[in-house]
């Protein structure tokens, strides 16, 4: 009785389970997988006129594709491509140029699904449907599948646990391929081609070959960014506020490569941009071998570049703009400042910029873009996806200056070399930002401070100095100049009556420390801010101390 007993326990434990479950997928109609996992929502239509969730396509093959609410629009954006495709609509936009499509984009209660064909345009992936089940399964380029086949005499089971005490979830025909993704034991974690996911013996398989999703050409745009012959680059902004400057009372400038006139700005909520720009400075510009790289500025105004960014209309009516001046005035660049913008406006400009890029490089333009360096002050710093820019402009201009502001309430340095080499590698470590595409920007400038103390308290107010009125300083009130270790600066002092006047100076010193930072961490060149503050022996120190520049 004892035996019989035991026997029937024993053969129950090694008897093999044979509840059949639904897989985990099962309420999607028509389930989407990528790498041996399943989407939360499915996708809808079949064969052509299959579409995808947005959600699906931002995960796996596109993370910057955006849904602009506004817009009701869905716009897409690649390095050499713009694409805008409204909901319903069969006619879209790909780089401003009407192109129709077989099947819209669609939006069912909150869910916007994308149709795959023009997907397939833009990017490099491989959908396979199944006829039995409908079943999506996504291959990228590249991707390795290696493929099994069942070589049994009759089908065996696919289960969900790899254990024959676990429930199945499919049955594999007999020389039926599947897709081995994992093993475990003497189990392989398997994927049929109709979606269902689980374990099968090894036993049961046999390894049959591997596949390789090719990679596709792409048709991609011809453009290479502009670098300089020399390898490093030297800019320097042109401020220009109302009139430009008389050419002719400019002096030579040695080893310049790149100048940033200050022309367009953002001049209403609109969209429409201010123009200042002189074809008379271009030709004096390139007659000198100088590319012209025109700044383009919001004007530093947050509400003003809430609204411009807001949509992709008023987006591109500015991009378009900037195109046609570009045309007009035979500009080779465009330098993008944006400073005082709105945190919530993070994204937007980003986006503005990936949008704009691409019809830049079509022309042929160097793209770049300002910024300051990494603080916790939401609109001068952290609206700044630093490393999402990075990935999209040619250049990034770090504005190193500013240490201590105008209206600061200490005195200070514009920017000590200590705080200017943490603000570079605070990009190049903490945002990956490649040196090859950063550029150091340097202050010609720099601040006379007066400290006094009226009934108790320290005040402290500042006046911008070029360097040549400091210089006039020091010799009218003869001064030496101190060599500062903790700025790597030279510095000066003085009293007038009560008051305390203090100049930490740029000068020959402090513009050799700051091209020895481009060298140590091999940056992609310099940027000046202004044309004009600078001592003329200046530009031959640059000419001989940056890098490659000789």
């Amino acid at each position: 009785m004892f035996a019989a007993g035991a026997g029937t326990f024993l053969m129950q434990q090694l008897a093999p389970n044979r509840t059949h479950v639904e897989p985990d997928f099962h309420e999607l109609t028509k389930p989407i997988f990528y790498e041996g996992n399943y989407y939360k929502s499915s996708a809808i239509g079949e064969k052509e006129g299959l579409k995808l969730p947005l959600d699906f396509v931002q995960k796996w093959i596109d993370p910057t594709i955006i849904y602009e609410k506004s817009s009701d629009s869905v716009i897409i954006t690649t390095k050499d491509k713009v694409m805008r495709m409204k909901t319903t609509e069969l006619s879209a936009l790909m780089n401003e140029k009407p192109i129709s499509l077989s099947f819209p984009v669609e939006k069912k209660e909150d869910t916007i699904y994308l149709p795959v064909e023009p997907l397939k345009q833009l990017y490099a992936f491989e959908i396979r449907e199944s006829a039995k089940s409908g079943a999506i399964l996504l291959f990228k380029q590249g991707d390795v599948i290696r493929w099994g086949k069942h070589t049994g005499k009759k089908e065996t089971q696919l289960r969900t646990e790899a254990t024959i005490k676990a429930p199945i979830i499919a049955t594999i025909a007999v020389n039926e391929q599947v897709m081995i993704t994992g093993m475990e034991e003497d189990w392989y974690k398997v994927q049929l081609e109709s979606g269902p996911i689980g374990f099968v013996r090894k036993s049961e398989i046999t390894e049959d070959h591997e596949e390789t999703i090719p990679l596709q050409e792409q048709s991609g745009s011809a453009y290479v960014p502009w670098k300089p012959i020399t390898g490093k680059l030297n800019m320097t902004w042109e401020h220009v506020i109302s009139k430009n400057p008389d050419t002719s009372k400019l002096g030579e400038m040695p080893g310049l490569q790149v100048i940033s006139p200050t022309w367009f700005s953002v001049a209403d909520s609109e969209g429409r941009i201010s123009n200042l720009a002189d074809a008379s400075y271009v030709k004096w510009a390139q007659d000198r071998n100088y590319q012209v790289w025109a700044l383009f500025s919001n004007g530093f105004d947050a509400d003003r570049t809430n609204k411009v960014l807001a949509s992709y209309d008023l987006r591109m009516k500015m991009i378009k703009q900037l195109l046609g001046f570009a045309q007009t005035y035979k500009l080779q660049g465009i330098n993008i400042d944006f400073e005082n913008v709105y945190l919530k406006d993070k994204e937007n400009l980003v986006q503005f910029v990936r949008e704009m890029t691409p019809f830049m490089h079509e022309q042929g333009l160097s793209v770049s873009i300002d910024v300051t360096p990494k603080s916790t002050n939401e609109m001068w710093s952290m609206f700044y996806d630093r490393p999402a820019l990075a990935e999209v402009v040619d250049y990034m201009m770090l504005m190193a200056y500013d240490e201590y502001w105008a209206t600061s309430p200490k005195s200070g340095s514009v920017s000590s070399l200590p705080w200017v080499e943490r603000s570079v590698t605070a990009l190049l470590t903490t945002d990956k930002i490649p040196p090859s595409k950063l550029v150091l920007g340097v202050p010609f400038y720099t601040r006379q401070w007066t400290e006094e103390t009226k009934n108790g308290k320290l005040t402290t107010t500042s006046k911008t100095l070029t360097m040549e009125a400091a210089q006039t300083i020091i010799k009218d009130k003869k001064l030496t100049p101190t060599f500062l270790a903790d700025t790597g600066q030279n510095y000066v002092e003085y009293k007038d009556g009560s008051k305390l006047i203090r100049i930490w100076l740029e000068d020959e010193v402090s513009i050799k420390a700051r091209l020895a930072l481009v060298d140590k961490y091999n940056l992609a060149g310099v940027a000046t801010w202004r044309r004009g503050f600078e001592k003329p022996a200046i530009w031959d120190v640059m000419k001989d101390n940056l890098p490659n520049l000789k």
